[in-house]
């Protein structure tokens, strides 16, 4: 599916969604709006944070066999990369990789760029790598490529409850 396909609605549901979420939690969060970006690295630069403080996502295709395919949301820092290895040996599989574009739009709901870390799809599985929750400020796009939100990490973690595993790549240094 294009961009232009996905249904807008789908994509502003997502946002709603989010913001509904955090507000009946009481979890408290600030909205950033900025010039559109959906680049990790610019958009840091946009909110006036390093991309340590970024929450990354990005959607995987997991080939555990040949029948069984497992999608998968990976949230790791911005300054780092997803280890597909990582990913591979967790889910005890074959084949770990970046899904297509059109099936990482319908389960996250959102364009390329506005992927949130939390999940709203049943068949999409949330992981985060332990630094994202630990962080006491995570910044990431909300479902928009003109306004972000930055919570806390444990706020995150409470809230998004994903399966917290080691799944970025070491630091570069």
């Amino acid at each position: 599916m294009p961009e232009h396909d996905l249904d807008l609605s789908s994509v502003h549901g997502t946002y709603e969604r989010l913001i509904a979420l955090l507000d009946s939690a009481g979890v408290p969060y600030r909205l950033v709006d900025h010039e559109p970006e959906g680049a990790t690295e610019a958009v840091c630069a946009l909110r006036g944070h390093p991309a340590s403080e970024a929450a990354k996502c990005l959607v995987l295709r997991v080939k555990v066999d040949r029948r069984t395919t497992r999608h998968v949301l990976a949230v790791v820092p911005g300054d780092r990369r997803v280890d597909l290895d990582a990913v591979r040996t967790l889910y005890g599989a074959r084949y770990a990789g970046f899904c297509d574009s059109a099936t990482a739009q319908r389960l996250a709901r959102a364009l390329p760029g506005t992927v949130l870390p939390f999940s709203f799809d049943p068949d999409l599985e949330l992981v985060a790598d332990p630094e994202v929750v630990a962080r006491p400020r995570l910044y990431f796009n909300a479902a928009r490529l003109d306004r972000s939100l930055c919570l806390s990490g444990a706020d995150y973690g409470r809230l998004a409850e994903p399966r917290v595993e080691r799944i970025a790549t070491p630091e570069a240094g």
